[in-house]
């Protein structure tokens, strides 16, 4: 099986079960899915959040999500328990495309480190 076509495969796996789990069986989207791992990272369940403060959990996600390619690395958490992350390189241009298959690679990469897909 190519790259791509296990990719692929695990993306879905991954959208089902997180869709199973999170979204009564509506189908996730990438953003949505992002959304998820940066309330996971910032480990606060149980509270609502702000517009701004939702927008700030998809930039933990991505930060964390691209932090082993090498693009970001964890710096602290402030004293409200939020991580903060510092820019090791630059991401380089990526067309639509491109940036949501490196997204899907880093998502799918994450919930295998979880545990959650093989």
């Amino acid at each position: 099986m190519s790259r791509d076509e296990q990719l692929k495969e695990r993306w879905q796996q991954l959208v089902t079960i997180l869709s199973e789990r999170f979204a009564d069986g509506d189908t996730l989207d990438l953003d949505a899915i992002i959304y998820l791992i940066g309330v996971q990272e910032l480990g606060q369940f149980n509270r609502k959040f702000k517009k701004d403060e939702k927008l700030d959990l998809m930039h933990i996600a991505i930060c964390r999500l691209l932090e082993p390619y090498g693009y970001y690395d964890f710096d602290y958490f402030d004293a409200a328990g939020w991580p903060h992350y510092t820019v090791k390189e630059q991401l380089p241009p990526l067309k639509a495309g491109e940036q949501s298959i490196l997204m899907k690679d880093a998502i799918v990469s994450y919930f295998l480190e979880k545990g959650l897909i093989k």
